[in-house]
């Protein structure tokens, strides 16, 4: 027989002992995977100061930041179910929507626009779009560099991709074959894109381009059951993402070399400040009222996706385009943080 008093004191621990399990419970996280890439704005600032973390620790959730080489390789994780959250370009997203990955488009981290822009060697003869007939161009098959170069010859400029010569090349080549000459024009990003301009000048980029017919982008990306299992950490996640993105519009503009934002990213992805400055520079970024507008996740994202997978298709990475493209853009979260 247990003596009373022993046995309050027994009674006693384990009600200690049952209260501090619940406490640690109560507190307990869910952990979420999040892939990255190394790009620059408001996102990847907003990972460096922390304001994720808190924000998904108030919702009851930690977040296991992983940065990816690729989208691809995000799309990867996102199918085998490892990494819910990520972030792929819009050809990405595309590619593997076609192939039945259960994804939905819920964010626009970034309009590619000037960052990646069609340049025409100083002595080409070329001035204007026109001017690309018969003329060497270097382009990555298969980038968003190659799709807005076929959709601006096919589809603004009314040109006959046919009537120009389109080599497939690496940014280093196409930077060798501009330095020997070999090459007329080429449409490419950083650090390319600043090495050709120190001997060209830019015809059209993919802002242009993208404003007269659909833009290329890079954007955030959730596993659909995942997100709808999880609406808390989704909200939570998205107010981040509006409110970054209204600072860096209200601020973004005074962002040097050595401001704790740019000096953030740096740490986060690499690179020297200077130049993420002059990334910045080139790119936009949509705010939680531009996202869910027709352009963007209100309609314009679509249409991105169906002329991707046309051009995925012409270019033979994927067989067949889905007939709808709509139900893996989700507008809904963008348009909670925007009222």
């Amino acid at each position: 027989m247990i003596h009373y008093r022993k046995f309050k004191l027994i009674s006693g621990a384990l009600a200690i002992a049952t209260g501090l399990l619940a406490g640690f419970a109560a507190r307990a996280e869910t952990s979420v995977v999040v892939g990255y890439q190394q790009i620059v704005g408001p996102f990847i600032s907003a990972i460096a100061d922390g304001r994720f973390d808190a924000a998904a620790k108030e919702a009851g959730y930690s977040i296991d930041w992983r940065q990816f080489s690729s989208g691809g390789d995000i799309s990867t994780a996102l199918a085998s179910g490892n990494v819910p959250i990520g972030v792929i370009g819009s050809t990405g997203t595309t590619a593997a929507a076609t192939r039945g990955v259960e994804l939905e488009l819920f964010w626009i981290l970034d309009n590619i626009g000037k960052s990646e822009a069609l340049v025409a060697r100083e002595g080409s003869g070329i001035a204007k779009p026109e001017d690309l007939i018969g003329k060497n161009v270097g382009v990555p098959f298969v980038s968003t560099s190659h799709f807005h170069l076929l959709v601006g010859l096919g589809e603004v400029w009314k040109i006959d991709p046919r009537e120009v010569n389109i080599l497939n090349m690496k940014p280093p080549q196409i930077v060798a074959a501009w330095q020997r000459g070999d090459i007329d024009a080429a449409y490419v990003w950083p650090p390319a894109l600043s090495e050709l301009l120190k001997t060209g000048k830019v015809i059209s980029d993919s802002e242009a381009v993208g404003a007269a017919s659909v833009p290329t982008f890079d954007g955030l990306v959730v596993d659909k059951k995942w997100a709808e299992e999880n609406p808390d950490f989704m909200a939570a996640f998205t107010r981040v993402l509006a409110e970054s993105y209204a600072d860096f519009k209200a601020n973004g503009s005074g962002w040097t070399a050595d401001s704790p934002e740019v000096q953030g990213m740096v740490k986060l992805i690499g690179g020297d400040a200077e130049g993420i400055v002059q990334a910045l520079n080139l790119l936009s970024f949509p705010t939680a009222e531009e996202q869910v507008s027709d352009r963007w996740l209100g309609g314009g994202a679509v249409r991105a996706l169906e002329a991707s997978a046309r051009f995925l298709v012409e270019q033979k990475q994927i067989d067949n385009a889905l007939d709808d493209y709509a139900p893996f853009v989700n507008s809904a979260y963008a348009k909670e943080v925007s009222k």
